[in-house]
């Protein structure tokens, strides 16, 4: 078969090409290093975004006008010229969108990291957000290249049935997640308790399960079918702020209104020296539940900030207000119990056939019977 093309008429085109783009990536090379200092400068973030987002599809960019130029100064047949035409064209369109999803991405983290919408990034929306730009390319470099849509979405629907079939739990998991997203009850960051009594940090929600970090630094991954179906406490809604409630007994010798008082002082001064606990709204103390089988029962109802700083709060005030009662002479009771023990007589002895009694060694039946008091 007989070349159409030389040699020649490829070497010149090459030669130019390959040179516009070396000259191109010198030129963005600098620029971005420009762009960088500049916006080191600058206080707002979006210029950072954009140098990201930009920074690797630059390169397609350079070798896409280099190609052009190579084109624009060669002789080749017009069939070839259209053949790399397309090349360009789709090396451009795969380069904005990677440009547009890298940047839609950024901002959209970079939206919620600022805003005040108690929402949290996942992995699921961040996906989804990029996927659906990727997809739309796509969907023009085969218009591009000259391959029919409608066919395809033709066969996709076709075919999605049968996948539907296949993939019915990895489906149900997917669009359960989205359902936690949209809804917002449970958000990435989080402090959940499971209705099978695990608890921890939602770490992220993907497009197949959930990810819990409990307390001990151990993952929980659930599915997320499982997760939408289950009860669970959200400890951050609506607010991270919670009551901490502290159960204490004094004993029946102690004034309430003296312990109540007590209370009061130690939990206001600690204000500001315990971490996570809060002043507003002021702690107050209950007379609940009251009196008890040994002591006089009291309720300590204070404010912590969010759900693990209940620990190193109840720490502190437990064992401040231990040092605080011993100072003071207030008795902490520990339970009692009076146990009477009486011996009681059987009405009458039991005799045997024979005339002998039926308990012949102790002769009389006796059983101890135990009465006990609390106090």
């Amino acid at each position: 078969m007989e070349l159409e093309i030389s040699l020649a008429q490829c070497a010149a085109p090459a030669l130019i090409a390959v040179l516009a783009t070396l000259v191109l990536l010198a030129v963005r090379g600098v620029a971005l290093r420009l762009a960088q200092r500049l916006a080191e400068k600058t206080d707002t973030r979006m210029d950072d975004m954009v140098i990201g987002s930009v920074r690797v599809p630059s390169v397609y960019w350079c070798v896409a006008i280099g190609l052009y130029f190579g084109l624009a100064f060669s002789e080749l047949p017009e069939k070839y010229i259209r053949h790399l035409s397309t090349v360009i064209y789709v090396i451009v369109i795969v380069s904005v969108t990677l440009t547009l999803a890298n940047m839609a991405g950024r901002v959209f983290r970079n939206y919620l990291r600022r805003s005040e919408l108690p929402i949290k990034s996942s992995g699921l929306a961040y996906g989804t957000l990029k996927g659906t730009i990727l997809a739309a390319g796509f969907l023009i470099v085969l218009n591009v290249l000259g391959i029919s849509i409608a066919p395809l979405l033709t066969a996709l629907g076709v075919g999605g049935l049968a996948v539907a079939l296949a993939l019915q739990d990895t489906l149900a998991n997917l669009f359960a997640g989205l359902h936690i997203l949209v809804e917002k009850s449970v958000r990435v960051g989080d402090f959940i308790k499971l209705e099978s009594g695990q608890e921890g940090y939602v770490e992220d929600i993907t497009w197949r399960t959930t990810r819990v970090r409990m307390l001990s630094n151990n993952i929980v991954v659930i599915p997320n079918s499982k997760f939408s179906q289950s009860i669970v406490t959200n400890y951050y809604l609506p607010e991270k702020r919670m009551s901490l409630l502290i159960a204490i007994g004094v004993s029946y010798d102690a004034d309430p209104d003296r312990i109540e008082q007590l209370l009061l002082d130690e939990t206001t001064a600690s204000v500001g020296e315990i971490p996570g606990l809060l002043g507003e709204p002021p702690p107050a103390v209950r007379f609940i539940p009251g009196f008890g089988e040994s002591s006089l029962d009291f309720t300590l109802i204070c404010q912590v900030a969010e759900f693990v700083d209940q620990y190193l709060v109840q720490h502190e005030l437990r064992r401040r207000i231990f040092r605080r009662f011993r100072l003071e002479g207030i008795e902490i009771p520990f339970p009692q119990r009076t146990v009477h023990i009486r011996e009681v007589k059987a009405a009458r002895e039991e005799m045997a056939p024979d005339g002998e009694p039926l308990h012949p060694k102790g002769g009389k039946q006796g059983e101890v019977l135990a009465e006990t008091t609390g106090s």
